[in-house]
């Protein structure tokens, strides 16, 4: 369990308590769409609201399997991004019902869903424990039922846009991080050492990475980083890898 994913479970389950004791707290902190101008902050709580115990259960099962490895790649700060990216533009496509109440943190699981899919897209899960299927297929899966149902109209009281606006909501996170992370790296290269002298002594960084201390999630992906960089070189790591051994080279 990683920092982030920890607290994020506590405050739903707290605040799925707290709808239960506390009379009126749900209705002024759910998110309908037509009310945003007069109730901006609903766009946020009303992903720390659950209309039951099945709902809140497998929202936060699926935070709890996923989330920890996208906090361990990203670091606390962008993956608090990537959720609360994912679960605003869940709220905003769900405009297409706009008088209709939405609650829920479905949104943003499913952008920590996307955004595993996107990393390790070939990653084995077992739905139920028992079906193996890669996490791509997964998803994609997942967001064609969700179509066909919000298109559908079924009325089963799901939220299904706000399951593809979390989805939308990651992935463009994802791609303006990289963007970002891009332009800043392009900056520091013009003043920087020659490529070789600065690949040499970050690898030479990366190796001494004290592996003491580091949670069971980051050192198995330190352990997997290193191995691709030792196969295949510095050049093929991705943008991401460097970032996750620059950062755990500086603690």
């Amino acid at each position: 369990m990683t920092p982030w994913v920890a607290r994020l479970i506590f405050l739903n389950v707290l605040m799925y308590a707290l709808t239960w004791l506390v009379p009126g707290l749900g209705d002024a902190l759910m998110f309908v769409p037509a009310l945003i101008l007069s109730r901006p902050w609903t766009i946020v709580t009303y992903m720390f609201l659950h209309g039951s115990l099945g709902h809140i259960f497998f929202n936060m099962f699926a935070l709890f399997f996923f989330g920890p490895r996208i906090e361990a790649r990203l670091g606390s700060r962008r993956f608090l991004g990537l959720y609360f990216a994912s679960g605003v533009m869940g709220g905003l496509l769900s405009f297409t019902s706009p008088m209709i109440g939405v609650i829920g943190a479905s949104g943003a699981v499913y952008g920590v869903m996307f955004a595993f899919a996107y990393y390790w897209p070939r990653e084995v899960v077992h739905i139920w424990g028992v079906l193996p299927v890669e996490i791509r297929w997964l998803v994609a899966g997942l967001t064609v039922f969700s179509l066909i149902s919000g298109f559908g109209g079924g009325g089963d009281g799901i939220a299904h846009f706000a399951h593809l606006g979390g989805m939308a909501g990651a992935w463009m996170y994802l791609k303006v991080m990289e963007r970002t992370s891009g332009a800043r790296r392009f900056q520091a290269r013009a003043t920087a050492a020659p490529p070789s002298a600065t690949s040499t002594s970050a690898i030479a960084r990366w190796s001494h990475i004290q592996r003491e201390g580091l949670h069971p999630v980051n050192l198995e992906e330190l352990d997997r980083v290193m191995a691709k960089l030792q196969r295949e070189g510095v050049a093929r790591l991705t943008d991401g890898e460097k970032e996750f051994l620059e950062r755990f080279s500086k603690r």
